[in-house]
């Protein structure tokens, strides 16, 4: 089974992502959603956070044989980012949400020479906001990032362009359209809710207004 396949149906099984098209959940954006991802669940698994780690240094390896150290975004992405650090034998160092207010102030934890080539680890893309704000705080730092890897995306328009006017590439283990048609495979959805799944994705902001 493919690799984005592969994670779908390990984040189905652990429910870490959930689908609920007739009971929608509501975000803390406010966005009325028929899916809900959790994927610092996957930390609870040693078989889901192996398969996911290896998975992240295998990409990295592929991809960006260049990297001398792998970001993790705080919070959700500090663990697997240490643990694709550690399978790739490289140093880690995280990124906060802002620059803390005592001591050195810093908002890149860890230690990195100026011009370092760095892979950021991320857990979910939605709109790609926070994901680009971590690589902001890494160029500002003096980093070079050659691209970010995230477990999951949404795959929203919206995020596609943000990475592309950031000049960001961007990679990740599985998807939406993925795991929805496995989830109707797999029987966690019935073939009807399928379209409301799709519909879903094209406008979040006003689905179930």
């Amino acid at each position: 089974m493919e690799t984005g396949k592969k994670i779908a149906k390990t984040l189905l099984q652990i429910k870490a992502i959930k689908l609920s098209p007739a009971n929608p959940f509501t975000w803390a954006s406010g966005w009325r959603s028929p899916i809900y991802c959790d994927n610092r669940k996957t930390l609870s698994y040693p078989e889901a956070r192996r398969e996911i780690y290896r998975a992240f240094a295998a990409l990295v390896a592929a991809k960006y044989p260049q990297a001398e150290v792998i970001a993790g975004v705080a919070t959700g992405a500090i663990a697997c980012g240490v643990l694709t650090a550690e399978e790739l034998g490289k140093p880690f160092i995280y990124v906060r949400s802002a620059p803390k207010d005592h001591g050195m102030a810093n908002q890149v934890e860890g230690h990195f020479e100026p011009g370092a080539k760095v892979v950021v680890i991320e857990d979910l893309i939605s709109t790609g906001g926070s994901s680009l704000k971590a690589v902001e705080a890494l160029r500002a730092a003096g980093c070079e990032v050659l691209g970010m890897a995230a477990i999951f995306t949404y795959g929203f328009q919206t995020a596609v362009e943000n990475f592309e006017r950031a000049g960001v590439q961007l990679d990740t283990l599985s998807n939406y359209n993925t795991l929805i048609e496995l989830a109707v495979e797999q029987n966690y959805i019935q073939p009807d809710q399928l379209e409301t799944l799709r519909h879903w994705r094209k406008a979040p902001d006003t689905w179930g207004r």
